[in-house]
C-alpha cells in the first residue's frame, strides 16, 4: 500500500479534551535517554541483537516500559517537536512492546518517523508476521520532507485513518489506524548514530475519546499465599523458585505479571544482562533496563540471579572484534575486558544473590572442547580463572556459576564440566558450583531421569560444588501429561538434594516463547508453566512436588 501525498492543509485537530505532556513522564529506565532542561537529550547507544554466528545485527532501541505508557479509547493526536538533531532522530509509537528472543526481534504493530535533515521516512508496521523476522518490512515505508527539522511532526488516528503532518500540512495519510487496535500507546526515542533533544511530546484525545497515563504491569501484581515459592517455603525454604524473565512482557502484559510475581520468588534476567545489551558500545554501558527488572524484585523480596558476564553467544560486536593477534593485541584486549567485568559487577555489587561468570562454555555440538572466543583467544583456556577472580575482586559476595547445557546427566560433558570447575578454583577462581540448564527439547534423547539426576546432585555434591537447575523447560510433544511428569520429576530431585540450592524455569508464559526453526520460519514453543495466560499441567504437577 502507499501512502497519498498532499501539499493541502492539514484539518485542525479537534479541542483536546484529555491532553498529556509526555515529557513530565518516568523516561529514568530508557537507554540514551537523559532529562535535558524541559526537554529530554537522546544519544544513540548501538544496542542491538546479534546473531549466534556473529552475523547482521538486528537493531533493538528500547521503549520506556516500566516508566508511563498511554491508554486510548478512540481518536489521538501525538505531537513532537526535536532540535540540535546531530545525525537522525527517531520516535516510535508501537500498540504493545517488542518480544525480544535470544537472536532476534519480533515487531509490533506501530509507527517509527525518523528525521533527517528535511528529510522524514514514515515506516507503519502492521504486527503480521514476517517472512524473515530479523528483517521486518513494513505494510507502509514512505519518505517525504518537512517544511523544516525543526517544525513540529504529528500523528493522528481518526477512525480507520492514520495521517501525519508537519507545519500545518499533510504529509502523509493511509487507512492504517487499526494498527493501534490494542487500546495501548507505547513510546520509544532513539538514534542510529548522534544525538537530539526533544523540545516537545503531547498526546491529545478529541472529544468523545479519552486518554490516560498507564504505569506498567507488574505494580498491580502481587505474590500468591499458594504459589510456588510459598509452597517451597512450607517444604524447603532456602530454595528459590524462578524464572527468566522480560521486561517487556512483565510491564505489558497483566496475566504475566501476576504469573510471574505470584508463582515466583526469584528471577533470572532473560537478556537484560547480557553483554550485549549491557554494553553495545565500547565505554557505553546501558543497564536501564536490568536495573528495571532488579528493582521489580527488590520490590517483591525476590532473589536475582544474573546472568551472564563470559558468553559467546551474546557478545556485542566491538567485544567480538577485539584483537588478540599479538602479546600487545593480548594485553589491550585483556584491559578492555576486565574493564567491562569490573563496571558490570560493581554496578550491580549487593543485588544478587549468584551470577553466571562463566556461560556455555564448551562446543555447540554437545562435545567437551572449549568455545575459543574472545575469552579463550586472550587468556587462554584458563579465561574462567581470570574471569572468576575479576568477579570476586568487585563483588566478593556474590554466588559464582558455571552454567551449561547436556550436563544433566553423567556423560564426558558433565565430566567436563566437572573438571573445568575444579581447575578453576585449583587454580584460585571462587566458583560456587554449576548451573545445569535442564532444557528437554525432546523427550526421546533428553529426558532426565530421577536416578541419572539424583546421581549427579551426588557427583557435584562430593566435589563441594552446589547446583543450581537454571534453565528448566519441557516440550509438549509428547503431550501435556509426560512433559508435566518430566516437570515434576527434575523439581523433585532438586528438592530432595542439599546440593540442589536452587529451581528455575527459562521463561514464564507460552505466548512469548518464540524461536526460528531450521528453515527459517518463527514458531511459538510450548514448554512453559503456563499456555496463553492459562496454567498448564506442569504448573499443577510443580505444585503437588512442593506439597500443594
Amino acid at each position: 500500500m502507499a501512502l497519498a501525498l498532499a501539499g493541502c492543509s492539514a484539518p485542525a485537530a479537534a479541542p483536546g479534551r484529555d491532553v498529556v505532556d509526555l515529557l513530565q513522564q518516568d523516561w529514568g529506565d530508557v537507554p540514551g535517554v537523559t532529562a535535558d532542561g524541559d526537554g529530554l537529550r537522546v544519544t544513540a547507544t548501538g544496542l542491538g541483537i546479534v546473531s549466534q554466528d556473529g552475523g547482521d545485527r538486528q537493531a533493538n532501541p528500547l521503549l520506556d516500559l516500566a516508566g508511563t505508557h498511554l491508554v486510548v479509547d478512540g481518536d489521538f493526536t501525538l505531537g513532537a517537536r526535536f532540535a540540535d538533531v546531530t545525525a537522525d532522530a527517531t520516535w516510535a509509537v508501537y500498540d504493545s512492546p517488542p518480544v525480544v528472543a535470544d537472536e532476534f526481534r519480533i515487531e509490533p504493530a506501530g509507527i517509527r518517523l525518523t528525521l533527517d535533515g528535511d528529510d522524514l521516512r514514515i515506516a507503519v508496521l502492521d504486527g503480521a508476521p514476517q517472512q524473515d523476522v530479523t528483517d521486518p518490512r513494513p505494510v507502509l515505508d514512505q519518505q517525504v520532507t518537512v517544511p523544516g527539522p525543526a517544525a513540529e511532526v504529528s500523528v493522528r488516528r481518526s477512525g480507520e485513518l492514520l495521517e501525519v503532518a508537519s507545519g500545518g500540512e499533510t504529509l502523509a495519510s493511509a487507512p492504517l489506524g487499526g494498527v493501534f487496535g490494542s487500546g495501548e500507546l507505547w513510546f520509544g526515542l532513539s538514534s542510529d548514530e548522534g544525538t537530539f533533544r526533544v523540545a516537545s511530546l503531547t498526546a491529545a484525545a478529541p472529544d468523545g475519546a479519552s486518554l490516560r497515563t498507564a504505569g506498567p504491569a507488574f505494580e498491580q501484581a502481587e505474590p500468591s499465599p499458594e504459589g510456588l515459592q510459598a509452597l517451597a517455603a512450607r517444604t524447603r525454604p532456602d530454595l528459590p523458585i524462578g524464572a527468566a524473565v522480560a521486561l517487556g512482557p512483565l510491564a505489558s502484559d497483566t496475566d504475566y505479571a501476576q504469573q510471574l510475581i505470584g508463582e515466583f520468588g526469584a528471577l533470572t534476567p532473560e537478556n537484560a544482562m547480557k553483554p550485549q545489551a549491557l554494553s553495545p558500545l565500547p565505554g557505553v554501558y546501558t543497564f536501564e533496563e536490568a536495573d528495571a527488572l532488579l528493582d521489580v524484585a527488590e520490590s517483591r523480596g525476590m532473589a536475582v540471579h544474573g546472568h551472564t558476564i563470559a558468553f559467546t553467544e551474546a557478545m556485542p560486536r566491538w567485544m567480538q572484534e577485539l584483537p588478540t593477534d599479538s602479546a600487545e593485541d593480548r594485553a589491550a584486549s585483556a584491559d578492555a575486558l576486565l574493564g567491562y567485568v569490573t563496571t558490570v559487577v560493581t554496578h550491580f555489587r549487593g543485588r544478587l544473590a549468584s551470577l553466571d561468570v562463566v556461560n556455555e562454555p564448551f562446543d555447540v555440538d554437545q562435545g567437551t572442547d572449549l568455545q575459543q572466543n574472545v575469552w579463550y583467544r586472550t587468556f587462554g583456556p584458563d579465561y574462567p580463572v581470570v574471569v572468576s577472580r575479576a568477579v570476586h575482586d568487585a563483588d566478593p559476595d556474590v554466588a559464582q556459576f558455571v552454567n551449561e547445557n547436556g550436563a544433566d546427566v553423567p556423560g564426558e560433558r558433565q565430566d567436563a564440566l566437572l573438571d573445568l570447575v575444579r581447575r578453576t578454583n585449583e587454580l584460585g577462581g571462587y566458583v560456587d558450583g554449576v548451573g545445569l540448564q535442564a532444557h528437554v527439547y525432546d523427550l526421546g534423547t533428553d529426558a532426565i531421569s530421577a536416578e541419572d539426576l539424583a546421581t549427579t546432585l551426588d557427583t557435584f555434591g562430593a566435589a563441594g560444588l552446589q547446583v543450581r537447575i537454571s534453565e528448566n523447560d519441557v516440550t509438549d510433544a509428547e503431550g501435556a501429561d509426560a512433559q508435566a511428569e518430566q516437570y515434576a520429576t527434575v523439581l523433585t530431585t532438586c528438592l530432595g538434594s542439599p546440593t540442589c540450592v536452587a529451581y528455575t524455569t527459562w521463561g514464564v508464559d507460552d505466548r512469548y516463547d518464540w524461536f526460528v526453526d531450521d528453515d527459517g520460519d518463527l514458531r511459538q514453543g510450548h514448554d512453559l508453566l503456563f499456555d496463553d495466560g492459562h496454567p498448564t499441567p506442569a504448573l499443577e504437577a510443580l505444585r503437588r512436588a512442593l506439597g500443594g
